[in-house]
């Protein structure tokens, strides 16, 4: 006799989401599960476009505020609304594509040692903008961390999935990683991220989910400081900007939430974590400024996957070093930090 499927509470977080979250709402209604083990919680942080219409249209469970606003404490404070005993992390700008997405990543928990399932790739999709299907092929959003090595989808540039080393054990459709409290980790957390609310109950989420620390506090919170989490060999859509111009701002975004938000997540540096990351954005920068290792990235990624949007990696990489040196200059100026402000912003 079959077990039953776990009920699963899907996790989105909005704030004037209307572009993008109707295509995505429906493809979790158009999942192969049972409706009676899934729920949907939204955590809108006041919407004024058709974001509460569209959820309500598509059905969802529940929606709660998000007084704050950013994208960890909606996910935070849908968290603590949901009931089931597996939270997924679905972005408003992702789209699961196909009906099995669901059962396919809940079926690595029938492994009692794993915690967590996360798709290996991102999916690109013909009909897609040329920055998704670049984003989706570089396997990441922030172009600084290929020079890192800390991302955990499918890079087309690299033809791996992160460059940190990790004890893996192939599982046939799945790939079992071992996640160490006191070693780098990937930049798991979001876009389709499934973790068992069991595994948060030592963790601190409130009022803010930072999800690139979550997989490292769930370890150190381990008796053995190790827990396991599933790399799934499937994808997700990430919707994530149309133009350059989008680009830019979100990753504004990123960096000032980032320097601002960075004393009170009080993530430690383990062993060999901060010489890898200034070493990263070393290369980055004089990669950047050179272009020639650029254009070289640009070649393996378009030989492994032909795409005119690959193009975009020269832009895309001369943007994030303009901000990401205009930020950090501000800060070591003594400009007041802050987030970004929220006022005005739409997905």
């Amino acid at each position: 006799m079959n077990a039953p499927a776990p009920r699963i509470s899907i996790l989105i977080a909005t704030l004037n989401s209307g572009r993008t979250l109707r295509p995505c709402l429906e493809s979790i209604r158009a999942q192969d599960y049972p409706a009676e083990a899934l729920e949907i919680v939204v955590a809108d942080g006041g919407s004024t476009d058709d974001t509460l219409a569209i959820a309500r249209d598509c059905g969802v469970t529940c929606v709660v505020p998000n007084p704050l606003k950013t994208g960890e404490a909606g996910k935070s404070a849908a968290a603590a609304a949901a009931t089931g005993e597996i939270f997924a992390l679905v972005d408003s700008d992702n789209i699961l594509p196909d009906r099995d997405w669901l059962a396919t990543m809940t079926a690595p928990f029938a492994d009692p040692e794993v915690v967590a399932s996360e798709p290996l790739h991102y999916t690109r999709r013909p009909e897609d903008g040329d920055l998704t299907r670049y984003f989706a092929m570089l396997g990441m959003t922030d172009p600084l961390c290929l020079f890192i090595g800390n991302y955990d989808r499918h890079c087309a540039v690299t033809g791996k999935w992160t460059e940190i080393p990790m004890e893996t054990a192939d599982q046939g459709g799945w790939i079992k990683v071992f996640v160490k409290a006191d070693r780098p980790t990937p930049t798991f957390g979001a876009n389709g991220f499934l973790i068992r609310r069991s595994a948060l109950a030592a963790v601190a989420w409130q009022p803010y989910w930072f999800d690139v620390d979550v997989m490292r506090d769930v370890a150190a919170a381990a008796p053995d400081g190790r827990v396991c989490v599933a790399k799934v060999d499937c994808g997700i859509v990430h919707l994530y900007c149309r133009t350059l111009g989008e680009f830019a701002r979100k990753q504004k975004r990123r960096v000032r939430d980032f320097l601002y938000f960075s004393p009170v997540r009080e993530r430690a540096i383990v062993p060999g974590e901060h010489k890898r990351i200034v070493w990263g954005i070393v290369r980055f920068s004089l990669a950047t400024l050179g272009v020639v290792p650029l254009l070289l990235q640009r070649f393996r990624g378009a030989r492994r996957m032909p795409d005119p949007a690959w193009s975009l990696h020269v832009p895309v990489c001369f943007i994030t070093l303009w901000i990401y040196s205009t930020t950090f200059l501000g800060k070591c100026l003594g400009f007041r930090q802050a987030p970004l402000s929220r006022d005005n912003w739409r997905q």
